[in-house]
């Protein structure tokens, strides 16, 4: 019989998978990976936030995830590049996330749960939450599709058909913001780049058009999370990792081919 705890842990695998989808092929084509690294890392305090203040951890997610991504956004060339404003952004948040940790008396924290997931602890309640995020950046990108997507192929192009390319920018920074709250149970915050980018970046491979290289994208995303946490049940290894490694493998396979094509 299919385990309970399994079914639950399946069916969120599967949100975070349809979520991460469209917002990983947006941080590829922008090159925003170590965007959305800094944007999971500087949720840690958030995370802490949360639990000093009682709020419930995606909350707190949210709003340290947005308060970063809003202000390396303001802070950018002014005298210091991007990158090392995320570099600053994410260390600074992960660290000050585990120092305010540490000083909560009286709460039990599984930091290796929110560092890696804990994807078959998930309650309904989690459901809830992971599959209202899903729908909220689901309708945000079918809402702006066609400006997200022009502003990232060509800014000026998209200046001439009346587009703000800041604003689509802030748009997709929202939208991976409520993807790394609601994907903190399942693969935890040191991985959650590693699944937005790697199931994207196994997809470019084989896809001709954007909308193509997302519904791959999805399908990747999908049968990793899926096939992980099989894989996790019968060998008894940690689930958001074990998701990791079946979508590396994935990866490596169309990499390969491509290779030798």
């Amino acid at each position: 019989m299919f385990p309970e705890f399994l079914l639950r842990s399946t069916v969120a695998g599967i949100g975070v998978a349809i979520v991460a989808a469209p917002l990983g092929c947006f941080v590829v084509w922008r090159r925003m990976a170590y965007f959305g690294e800094a944007t999971a890392h500087a949720a840690m305090l958030g995370v802490a936030l949360s639990l000093a203040i009682e709020l419930p951890i995606f909350w707190g997610a949210l709003i340290a995830a947005l308060l970063m991504a809003i202000i390396v956004s303001q802070l950018s060339g002014r005298g210091l590049a991007s990158d090392t404003l995320l570099g600053v952004s994410a260390h600074a948040g992960l660290a000050l996330g585990l120092v305010v940790a540490s000083f909560l008396s009286g709460v039990r924290i599984d930091l290796m749960a929110y560092l890696f997931g804990d994807i078959l602890a998930v309650s309904l309640n989690d459901l809830y939450t992971i599959w209202l995020g899903v729908f909220i950046v689901l309708l945000l990108v079918i809402w702006r599709w066609s400006p997200m997507l022009l502003s990232t192929l060509n800014e000026e192009l998209a200046f001439s058909h009346g587009i703000n390319p800041k604003r689509e920018k802030l748009i997709v920074t929202i939208a991976l913001a409520i993807t790394v709250a609601v994907s903190i149970k399942v693969v935890g915050l040191l991985l959650i780049s590693a699944l937005l980018i790697i199931p994207a970046a196994a997809a470019r491979s084989i896809s001709s058009t954007p909308e193509t290289m997302v519904i791959a994208t999805t399908v990747i995303g999908i049968v990793s999370a899926v096939s992980g946490l099989q894989f996790s049940y019968i060998f008894n290894s940690p689930p958001g990792p074990t998701i990791v490694c079946v979508s590396l493998a994935i990866f490596l396979v169309f990499s390969s081919k491509k290779l030798f094509i």
